[in-house]
């Protein structure tokens, strides 16, 4: 998945032998050499990447874009309490990754294609055994100590033992990572044939060794750390904002990968514990640029006097990966959310059209696919490939699976969905008393609480709960804090709460932090729901193991059509595209890159930039 580790903000389990000094670890003299293997200046996930060696920039920046501003958004959700995005403990600050450097760069342009940064060139094995990177002499932490292959060892070490447990899964097949020099580190994969391992160990984030060898690393810190990034960070306010500046002597804004980019001077996010106060921010010009999530906003709230005026702009990016997978997530460690047909029962009461139609003015759809808006997309009935990856687990799979077609054909009129939902709680074994619906067995009834954060969703939530209530089901909203809703999301102690999972036209070795049996009841990884299902298993194994286009797209349509027959959460909608405010001080060149926008090639106007600033000075 190209930009997974720039999204995950995750977390650690301590190991003793991170106290004692590191050692160097030395060439392993019975490694095969890799002479005989040409080095690279990228690589691809299939095929070969499209710019070749000599190129200047990517196709998509301005290789003479000025430098110089401010960018400000808005970080919504109360406040932070770290400046270590790697670990489980505290509630890490908005844009960390800024600081770090990996050793190579995807291109927005491209589905899965990545570049040398770090890594000046990369030899791999054909069998994709092994990868090998060379790094640039001149790279650079931001306290002018130099990058090298001991830092990489000591990084992916740190991060996959005393880091967040998404880093061990996510390279849980790399078998040996080697410093066979001072510039040249090896990765040994273990025999499965995951075509994009030797691809996303290159995402790894580099840290300073000299730097995190003599603290700990587990343990939340409030420090501005050295990274070898084109930001540092400026300032850390917690409960207010914290603030990130161009490094003026960042070591890499001449290379191909970086020309063009990273021109903004000063990224600051402020923190506002609600997202109406945010929204009044950003017509007071307080904020620049904010993701327009709330299709009523979109639609109607842009009458403004600075939007009559032009000072305010709005953009529709269209989005090129699949649309991301947002629902109410079932915890399924509890015993009453263990029968399928209950959960198939409480998807029914979200009314999705009326939504639409009422809070969204029409601008969404619903979402019928963990890989919405992509060819990895289930539909219809099970055939060909698909169906022989399925027909081994038959006996472990509802026989609906194999006759009825998916999307589900639920009915649409609400009546008929509740009539349905009672009738699928009943074979479940529960029965209406008075005007609470209680298991038959047990007596108890059935209630659900669904965990927020955030006030925004509590529109979405109550006319479901409302619906619920129809049925006899006794609903409630929880609404808690930033750092208290993490606590309990690690405890899992929560009925329901609302999930993103991100998808990329890739997908690959995070589906086992999402779906996997391993990841199920690790703390703070991404499968919420707690799943374990051997055939979910089985098929994450095979899509990570996909050595074709094609392969990985079968395999996808049948992990995604079990996923969708054993109802996990609640599908909720998409749009298709990302909806953007921005005071009218930025440009970017066009067209946007087809995979995803990259803010990094947008720059401040200067004279666009004064002329907003003397009108806000003058209201």
């Amino acid at each position: 998945m190209p930009h997974a580790l720039r999204r995950l903000t995750l977390a650690a389990c301590a190991n003793l032998a991170w106290l004692l000094p590191f050692a160097p670890v030395a060439a392993d003299p019975a490694a095969p050499h890799s002479e005989a293997v040409p080095t690279v200046h990228g690589l691809a996930l299939y095929d070969a990447p499209e710019l070749p060696a000599d190129f200047s920039h990517f196709p998509h920046v301005n290789p003479e874009a000025p430098s110089g501003g401010t960018l400000t958004q808005a970080a919504v959700g109360g406040s932070f309490d770290s400046t270590n995005p790697f670990i489980i403990r505290g509630t890490p600050a908005a844009g960390l990754f800024e600081i770090y450097d990996t050793l190579v760069e995807g291109n927005p342009g491209e589905p899965f294609s990545v570049y040398g940064l770090l890594a000046e060139g990369m030899r791999l094995d054909p069998e994709r055994t092994w990868i090998e990177f060379d790094l640039r002499p001149e790279a650079r932490f931001q306290d002018g100590e130099p990058v090298t292959a001991h830092d990489v060892v000591y990084s992916f070490e740190l991060l996959t033992e005393q880091g967040n447990p998404f880093y061990g899964a996510y390279y849980a097949d790399v078998e040996s990572v080697t410093a066979l020099d001072e510039r040249t580190v090896r990765f040994d994969f273990a025999e499965v044939h995951s075509r994009e391992l030797p691809l996303i160990v290159g995402q790894l984030p580099v840290l300073p060794r000299h730097y995190w060898e003599a603290r700990d690393f587990t343990a939340p810190t409030l420090a501005a750390h050295p990274g070898s990034g084109p930001y540092r960070i400026a300032e850390v306010d917690p409960g207010r904002r914290i603030v990130y500046e161009r490094d003026p002597d960042y070591w890499g804004r001449d290379l191909a990968v970086k020309r063009g980019r990273h021109n903004i001077d000063r990224l600051v996010y402020d923190y506002y514990r609600d997202r109406d106060i945010a929204w009044e921010a950003f017509k007071a010009g307080v904020l620049d640029y904010r993701i327009d999530a709330r299709a009523a906003t979109w639609a109607i709230g842009y009458d403004f006097p600075a939007y009559r005026d032009g000072l305010v702009r709005r953009l529709a990016v269209p989005d090129g990966q699949p649309a991301r997978m947002q629902a109410f997530v079932f915890n399924l460690r509890r015993d009453k959310f263990a029968d399928p047909r209950v959960r198939e029962a409480l998807s029914l009461t979200f009314d999705f059209p009326w939504l639409n139609a009422n809070l969204f003015y029409d601008a969404y759809r619903r979402t019928e696919s963990y890989f919405q808006n992509s060819e990895m997309a289930a539909s219809g009935l099970p055939e060909g490939d698909e169906l022989a990856l399925l027909e081994p687990w038959r006996d472990q799979l509802p026989e609906r699976l194999f006759q009825e077609p998916v999307p589900h054909e639920h009915p649409l009129e609400l009546r008929e969905r509740l009539r349905l939902a009672l009738d699928l709680l009943r074979e479940a074994g529960y029965e209406v008393q008075g005007d609470r619906l209680v298991h038959g067995e047990t007596g108890q009834p059935l209630t659900v609480e669904v965990l927020l954060f955030d006030t925004g969703m509590e529109r979405v939530t109550q006319p479901m709960l409302r619906n619920m209530a129809r049925l006899g089901i006794q609903g409630s909203i929880r609404i808690v804090d930033i750092n208290q809703y993490l606590n309990r999301l690690r405890r899992f102690d929560f009925d329901m709460t609302v999930g993103q999972f991100p998808q990329s036209n890739n997908p690959g070795n995070e589906q086992r932090d999402f779906w996997t049996s391993a990841a199920a009841e690790v703390p703070q990884s991404r499968n919420l729901m707690g799943l374990a299902d051997p055939v979910v298993d089985d098929l994450v194994d095979r899509l990570i193991r996909a050595d074709s286009r094609e392969a990985l797209n079968v395999t996808a349509r049948a992990l995604d059509r079990v996923l969708l027959w054993r109802f996990p959460m609640i599908p909720h909608y998409h749009s298709g595209e990302t909806r953007i405010a921005i005071w009218d001080k930025f440009a970017w060149p066009e067209p946007f890159p087809e995979y995803g926008m990259d803010l990094a090639a947008w720059w401040v106007d200067a004279e666009r930039e004064a002329e907003i600033n003397q009108r806000l000075r003058r209201r």
